[in-house]
């Protein structure tokens, strides 16, 4: 699997330390696709993320753009438990 920079990029921000709250969210629903994840949406903001077999529910942040510390912190989770980051 390849991805863009740019992504790379983002995946790098998402496991940074300290936890980042600067990521914006749409660009962490490009990384999931990018990486293959089936995305689905949810009730309200809800988005249903599955990932070689690891499945995730997410809430969009709003009103702004940008992931909370949590939220990063459930994504990298996600994305160690379906075996992309080690």
């Amino acid at each position: 699997m390849s991805i863009s920079k740019k992504h790379t990029k983002i995946l790098e921000a998402i496991f940074s330390d300290p936890i980042r709250a600067n990521i914006h969210w749409n660009d962490i629903e490009r990384l999931f696709i990018a990486l293959g994840a089936e995305c689905s949406e949810g009730r309200g903001s809800r988005l249903r993320v599955a990932l070689n077999d690891v499945r995730a529910v997410f809430h969009r942040p709003h009103p702004q753009k940008e992931a909370s510390k949590p939220t990063v912190k459930s994504v990298r989770r996600f994305l160690e438990e379906s075996g992309v980051w080690q």
